[in-house]
């Protein structure tokens, strides 16, 4: 940890604080309205509520608007189609081999690094964690459970919401259990393990740690069990009572978790993180914030998602920071609180918000940041997803946005954002220079990712090495049944 960081976390127990273990769970598909503490008018999140209260918020924070794109800016630092992914689906998920990853960053200031979840950055072995910086892994395949499109694209057959197939550091294992129970308990087992023997003892942990938790849920099909899905069957229709019943689950997981890091004197020096990879796929027709679109929108509402951070010391809990921020800032962010050196040349398009979390009055220069659903189609691709005009550049002007702190360009029209959070009165008309000088650095944008976007061209009739390595495995070795790690 650098000498800036520790004088703003200060002295603990008057020794040196080591670098902090860093925890980040993403969850899929739910929307900043899919909380509690929120304002959602019958959900309840009694633990991430409690998260809140104790982290520092930043309240103007924003994904992409669809899942792979949000996962390769987190990773990498830069803008979703630098890193060639335009869609989730059909090779465009595939994070370029040349980006360097979060995990890699960690790993050269004496990190351990784990994954307990969904990658969905790359089937093929050279795109999979395990080469992107990850020591542990513990994945489903695919952009979901069960999930199967043209090329590599694939999740192991057979498996599910409950009892699900994982591919553990290479080697597939029947687990069983519910999938978010299942990525947590084995994520804490990680954690414990990596405390050495000694946990819960105040004992330092052998090196620090970062654990990425990235649920599948509550992404579709919504399966969960029937008492979660029955919590809310007479307040909403179905499927969204199971959409909501899976994020009740979540919070009883992040109950679990918060409370192991307690029972384990790990939470006085974990960055703990919460965050959800883009707007509700489910939840926003029931409560969406005030916002305009959900998931796979331009609209705010498509890409303003939750982020708590909750470090003692370093964040202070209650406090809301409103300023316009990203998720490729978690990158340069957790680089400086880890005090990790970040290569040169990485072309990072993210800056750390430590300075606001130090002090959220503090400069915080305006900047133009840009969004794009992507998702055009693709030549010789099946079924709709090869019907329409697959030349990125004619795609350019449909579902695009930028935003500043002020403004919310959305195709042609343009929003107040400061007055009209809600996005109900298109102002483009009564000032157009705003409209032109927003179009003009959209412009400038598309001019520099579009050459990188690598994947447009990648072939569909390719091997599933997810699936065929499965496949291989259960047929000469068997498919073994999951040690669920103790956790007691």
């Amino acid at each position: 940890m650098g000498p800036q960081l520790d004088a703003a976390r200060g002295e603990q127990s008057g020794s040196e604080p080591g670098p902090p273990n860093i925890v980040l769970v993403m969850t899929d598909d739910q929307g900043y309205g899919d909380l509690g503490c929120h304002g959602h008018p019958f959900l309840q999140t009694p633990n991430l509520d409690k998260l809140h209260a104790q982290s520092t918020r930043f309240t103007d924070f924003h994904a992409s608007p669809t899942c792979a794109p949000t996962r390769a800016a987190l990773m990498s630092g830069r803008a979703p189609f630098k890193n060639g992914i335009t869609h989730t689906i059909l090779e465009r998920d595939r994070m370029t081999l040349s980006a360097t990853t979060i995990a890699q960053v960690l790993k050269s200031a004496g990190y351990t690094t784990g994954i307990f979840g969904k990658w969905h950055l790359g089937d093929d072995d050279p795109y999979q964690p395990e080469n992107r910086g990850f020591d542990e892994t513990f994945i489903h395949g695919a952009g979901g459970i069960g999930q199967n499109f043209a090329g590599t694209q694939s999740d192991a057959p057979g498996t599910s919401y409950f009892d699900p197939i994982i591919k553990h550091n290479g080697r597939f294992v029947q687990t069983k259990g519910y999938c978010t129970d299942v990525f947590f308990r084995k994520a804490l087992g990680w954690i414990k393990n990596t405390t050495g023997e000694d946990a819960g003892t105040g004992t330092k942990p052998k090196q620090p740690f970062f654990a990425y938790i990235p649920t599948n849920a509550p992404h579709g099909p919504y399966h969960v069990e029937k008492r979660y899905s029955d919590l809310y069957k007479d307040k909403c229709s179905s499927p969204t009572d199971a959409f909501l019943g899976m994020i009740v689950n979540i919070d009883e997981n992040m109950g679990l978790l918060m409370q192991k890091l307690d029972e384990w004197n790990l939470a006085d020096n974990t960055l703990l993180i919460f965050m959800t990879d883009n707007g509700s796929a489910k939840g926003a027709t029931v409560y969406n914030a005030g916002m305009k679109g959900a998931k796979g929108s331009p609209h705010q509402g498509g890409s303003r998602v939750p982020l708590f951070m909750r470090l003692p010391g370093l964040t202070k809990p209650g406090v809301d920071i409103d300023r316009l921020t990203r998720h490729y800032d978690l990158f340069p962010t957790l680089a400086e609180i880890a005090g990790a050196t970040v290569p040169t040349g990485l072309d990072l398009d993210g800056r750390s918000l430590v300075p606001l979390i130090k002090d959220p009055n503090a400069t915080w220069p305006d900047r133009k940041t840009f969004f794009h659903v992507g998702r055009w189609a693709k030549t010789g691709a099946p079924g709709n997803f090869g019907k329409g005009d697959p030349d990125p550049d004619h795609a350019k002007y449909k579902n695009y946005a930028v935003r500043s702190e002020k403004w919310r360009l959305v195709n042609d029209e343009l929003y107040n954002i400061e007055q009209d959070p809600g996005e109900e009165n298109n102002v483009a008309a009564e000032y157009p220079e705003v409209t032109h000088e927003m179009r003009s650095a959209f412009d400038a944008w598309w001019d520099e990712v579009r050459p990188l976007m690598v994947n447009e061209d990648a072939s569909l009739d390719v091997a599933k090495p997810f699936r065929d390595q499965f496949n291989k495995q259960k047929e000469e070795s068997g498919i073994p049944d999951w040690d669920a790690p103790k956790i007691d």
